[in-house]
Order: C-alpha cells, then structure tokens, then sequence
C-alpha cells in the first residue's frame, strides 16, 4: 500500500527540435513536420498515462551571421494548429502551446484556446512567454517598441485580459431551448470592457467558456519578475532546475511566493525540462549518454555556438583544437533571435578560457562540458528511483521530458520506466479523469476567481 504523504509524480512530454537537442542526423530520426511525428509522440506519451505533449513556437527564423541558423529546426508548424490535430487522434492527454503574449492580441488568443479546449474536451494549456527583441518584433506591425522590462507587465495583462473575455461566458450559457426558440440564456454572455496600460478592448467574446473554465497556464521564466509572475498566475512552470539541489532551492522559493496570492502549494506545480539515458548496466548507459552528447554537439554546432559569444565568425577555425586566441567583440553580434548571447559575453568568455585551460579542453569539448548536463542516466530502476528521490524530496513535482531522438525518444522511457513507477504506486495506472486539469490535480477555473 502506498504511503497517504507520498507525492504522485507529474510527468509530461515535449516535442524537441529547437536549440539542438535533437540528433535529427540519427537513421532512426524522422520528420520534425510531417503530422505522422507529432502524433507517435503525443499516442506515446498518452500510452505512458502522461499530463501533456508540449509544444515549443518561436515567431522568427533564427539567424546566424545573416543567414538562416539551420541547425535549429526550420520550418515547424503552428502549435495550436497542430495540437488541435492532436486533439482528434488523442484522448485524454493534455495539449500545451507556446503563445506569444508580446506580439499577438488577447482577444485572439483567448478565442483561440478557448476552441482546442471546447475541440479536446477540456485539455488545453497555455505556455506564456514574452519576446524581447526587435528583432523578432520586424515581423509584426509593432516592431520591437516594447521595453524589456515591460515584457512581463504586457505579459500579466494579457493573461488577466483573456481571462476576463473567459468569464464573460457562464458555464450554462447555451441554453439550445427548442421550445422557447432561445439558443443562448438570457444574461448568460456579459459585454466586456478592459482598459488598461496595454490593452484598452470592449464588446463581446464569441466563444463559449471553455471546458475547464479557463485553460492551464504554463509559465517558463527564471528571473525575479518571472518567478512572481507564475506565483501569481501559473499553473504549471516549466523549469530549468534539473541538479537535485538546485531544484530544492528554486522549488522552496517558489512555493513560498504562493501565500501572498491567497495560493495553496499544491495550486502550482513546477516541471523541470529533462533528458534520460537507459543501458542495461549504469556504464552502458553513460556510454550512450556521452555517444548522444557528442551527436549533439557536433561540429559545427561547437563552432555556431562559441561565435554567439565571441561576434565574430571564427568559421576557420578547428572545433577539436583550442579556443580562439582573439578576444570577442563586445560591440556586434553574429547571431539574431537568440537570448543567452546578449549580455554578460566577455565575462564569459573569460570564465571559459580559464576552464579550457584548467581541463585542457577543445572547443567542441568545451561547449560539450556547458551544455546543459543529461538528467537520468542508468538502468531503467536506477532512473525511476532517481526521478522518486527528486519529487519526495521537494526537487519538482514532476518532470517534462525532451527526448533526443524524434518521434521515437520516448518510446523506452514509456516501456521500461513507467511501469516501474506504477508499482511504486508513485505514478497513476490510469487516468482519473477528462481534463488536464483532473490530470494535474487543479479543480476547474471559476469566473469568480480573480488570480
């Protein structure tokens, strides 16, 4: 029998494809567009019993020295596009999209997600995000005016302001009355007015409420701003802490954040972005783990990445021999629609030429020691303790897995890993119910709730 104070893990999965994680030169990879990949992945998940598939946007093609950054994925669908086609061959696994909430409208959006929830039966989510470039901001009218330190006031109001359009629909509007003639109850649709800094809209929303009255709200952000952001708003936020410590410490801090919103601990929960490795033996599957890192890594890519930092194209020079001997320049920049290469470059590169020195490292070896460090590596047991141990001990409440490999990647993690925490009694055998929400353990949204 399991234990009533043991914790029920959250787990969810994400379609990869930006910023390299994906080995899309394997033979085993497949398509990052054709409709038949989303749909392997997103029946494997939902074979795995998990909350959500989850889908990354981005509103511009990177760029790389004035050219398209091809090592990225060109050419993805529209999230919300795809999920709603998801919607037709899944049933219960929840559907989660990447929204802008700097360069699109709340009415839009709203209307939007309010129709996969009504599509899917009430399993959609809603990762806000902010952009804070212009040069994403030359695809749309507005250009990149908005100030970066108004990203998450524009952010909290688009919420709010779909929000509102939301709850000016009661859960039993439609009334479809055949005898009175009345489709819609009398009262049932109130106007709308929002007048705000960003937003200034009035007049009548046309979708019905949405099954879960108001779709799950995903958040992403690590900064002060955005951690307050997602004690107050979120739902669900998709973490970057995947070291056992580091998630103790951004979950505690979190957490705490909730009470000043009249918010209970368990009203959010936080999923840190993570990868596995399984082997037969813990050796073979650290083997693997470094064979992926290297495909992962590759040439060029070791070379792409050091240029963010440097500005400069060091295109001649060998990613197996040493770090440039030239020092970065601080005043251009090789690389657009890329956020970590922004400030701070000098700083480090110094702190990378003192680690290059102390390991005697390569360049590609170098990048290959920053990348972000694989989370679950071993035999199938060892992984599913090791996932346990991070939700026991208040490191997470679940995880979102990125796999490697497309649409394939979670195949083994849903066959040799799961069942181990089912017999646990750590993980759910089936779903308990329709919506994300049920999934999540987060009762419906009610229009009289304001946070």
């Amino acid at each position: 029998m399991t234990d009533p104070g043991t914790k029920q893990i959250h787990l969810a999965a994400h379609f990869p494809g930006v910023n390299n994680t994906t080995v899309w030169s394997d033979p085993r990879s497949a398509s990052q567009i054709d409709f038949d990949s989303f749909r392997h992945l997103a029946r494997t998940a939902e074979r795995g019993r998990f909350d959500f598939f989850f889908l990354a946007e981005g509103l511009r093609l990177r760029e790389m020295k004035g050219k398209i950054h091809d090592l990225d994925v060109v050419g993805r669908p529209e999230s919300l596009t795809v999920l709603s086609a998801l919607a037709a061959v899944t049933t219960h696994l929840g559907l989660a999209a990447t929204v802008n909430s700097t360069f699109n409208e709340p009415y839009e959006v709203a209307r939007r997600l309010a129709s996969l929830d009504h599509l899917s039966g009430g399993r959609a989510a809603w990762n806000v995000v902010t952009s804070f470039d212009a040069f994403t901001g030359e695809n749309f009218r507005r250009g990149g005016f908005l100030a970066e330190a108004d990203r998450y006031t524009r952010a909290a109001e688009f919420l709010e302001t779909a929000r509102e359009l939301w709850d000016t629909w009661a859960a039993d509007a439609v009334a479809a009355d055949a005898a009175s003639g009345a489709f819609v109850r009398e009262g049932g649709i109130t106007p709308f007015l929002h007048q705000g800094r960003h937003f200034d809209i009035s007049g009548r929303f046309n979708t019905p409420r949405p099954p879960q009255g108001h779709p799950v709200i995903i958040q992403a952000g690590d900064s002060d701003e955005g951690r307050e952001f997602a004690a107050s708003a979120a739902d669900v936020i998709f973490s970057r802490h995947s070291k056992l410590e580091e998630g103790r410490v951004f979950y505690s801090d979190v957490k705490r954040r909730l009470a000043a919103y009249g918010r209970r601990h368990e009203d959010l929960k936080i999923l840190p972005a993570v990868t596995y490795v399984l082997g037969d033996t813990d050796a073979e599957a650290h083997e693997r783990a470094a064979e992926i890192r290297r495909a992962q890594v590759s040439p060029q890519t070791a070379i792409s990445f050091i240029e963010g930092y440097w500005g400069r194209d060091l295109s001649g020079y060998d990613p197996d021999g040493p770090l440039p001997d030239i020092d970065p320049d601080l005043d251009e920049g090789v690389s657009k629609g890329r956020a970590q290469f922004r400030r701070d470059r000098g700083e480090v590169v110094a702190k990378w030429r003192a680690l290059a020195e102390e390991k005697n490292l390569s360049i590609r070896e170098l990048v290959i020691e920053l990348a972000a460090p694989q989370t679950f590596i071993g035999t199938p047991q060892a992984v599913a303790d090791e996932i346990d141990t991070f939700v026991q001990t208040d490191a997470a409440d679940g995880f979102i897995f990125v796999p490697h490999l497309t649409p394939t990647g979670l195949d083994d993690l849903v066959d040799k890993v799961v069942p181990l925490l089912q017999e646990k009694g750590v993980f759910r055998a089936d779903y308990s119910g329709p919506t994300l929400r049920d999934h999540l353990g987060l009762a419906p949204r009610t229009s009289k709730e304001t946070a």
